[in-house]
């Protein structure tokens, strides 16, 4: 058998598509915790064109958001707070007990913490100049299983 070939590549949505999925497979298997699904809520306008829209996934218990992006023309609507607000039921319904996010700081942090989100860890100088920020937002009154009867 021949050495395998390493190559850097310009990945396509299929192959990072397919290493998420093999990520998700292995956590699942150590863990035990296979109820990781896709989460998504998008706005289109007239056209059809996405204007926003958040994802993500939950899985064990935890919402994390992925994207979120509102159309610069967009802002100041309250667009962005009905977004979240519908992934949060969302993720309640799904028995979330937090919602998680990175952010970078020159993003909308403050938009977060207004919403109920608490920093949690911070990478200085990514990207250059910059900070990554770690949030998080505790989810008291999900319904879990024995609350949903």
């Amino acid at each position: 058998m021949n050495a395998p070939q390493w190559r850097l590549i310009e990945p396509t949505p299929q192959e990072i598509q397919y290493l998420e999925d093999r990520i998700y497979e292995h956590n699942s298997s150590v863990t035990g915790i296979g109820d990781g699904r896709w989460l998504a809520v998008v706005l289109r306008d007239d056209s059809g064109r996405i204007v926003a829209g958040i994802c993500g996934n939950t899985w064990g218990g935890v919402c994390e958001i992925r994207q979120f992006w509102v159309e610069e023309a967009q802002r100041g609507r309250g667009i962005g707070t009905q977004l979240l607000r519908a992934v949060e039921e969302e993720a309640r319904q799904r028995s979330c007990t937090q919602m998680i996010l990175m952010t970078f700081s020159f993003q909308a942090p403050s938009f977060y913490e207004n919403n109920g989100f608490e920093l949690v860890a911070t990478i200085a100088d990514h990207p250059h100049g910059h900070r990554n920020l770690l949030l998080r937002k505790r989810l008291s009154g999900s319904l879990t299983p024995e609350r949903r009867t």
